[in-house]
């Protein structure tokens, strides 16, 4: 199969995906809770398998209790999915607040450049986002991590078949990446 075609064939498998789980979002935000419960417990476990064959006290007892926690928040989410992804959501709402407020101060610090306007509206865009969310947080909390993932598979699915029909076009290019 031609590289280009394979490039083809992912591009579209994710943008499928993408619109699956735009089609529930609720499904897709407690399937992204579950990963989330998955990857927190086996992080949890290895790292209290590292604290406790740690020679030193010190970190022995850091790792032990930060491996703890993330074994707790793990089964935590794995036992209840639906709350779970009200807690992610939450933090990534915070996350979205806090990058746009960053955004906004860092625009302040370029207000002489020619940059200060797209980094100013990047910032109040990201903090409006933040602003719609918490004002229909009942709502959009159980759909939020489900919106964005399905977005986010959407938009990788299409940038993929667009490189296709690019490496479709451009061959030369790919045997330029493979020499190096």
């Amino acid at each position: 199969m031609k590289t280009w075609l394979k490039w083809l064939l992912v591009g579209a498998i994710s943008a499928a995906f993408g619109i699956l789980a735009l089609s529930n979002t609720v499904l897709a935000s407690v399937s992204v809770t579950i990963l989330t419960a998955i990857l927190l417990s086996a992080a949890g476990v290895f790292q209290i398998v590292a604290g406790i064959t740690d020679q030193r006290l010190g970190n022995k007892i850091w790792n032990v209790v930060l491996g703890a926690l993330m074994l707790f928040l793990g089964i935590s989410f794995w036992s209840n999915p639906l709350e779970g992804a009200i807690s992610l959501a939450l933090l990534v709402t915070i996350l979205i607040a806090s990058g746009g407020i960053l955004r906004m101060f860092l625009a302040w610090q370029m207000r002489k450049t020619q940059y200060f306007w797209a980094m100013l509206v990047s910032g109040a865009v990201s903090i409006l986002l933040a602003a719609l969310i918490f004002a229909d947080f009942e709502t959009l909390s159980v759909q939020i991590l489900g919106i964005f993932l399905g977005i986010e598979l959407l938009f990788n699915g299409i940038s993929l078949m667009v490189l296709a029909f690019f490496l479709r076009r451009h061959p030369e290019l790919l045997e330029r990446f493979k020499k190096h």
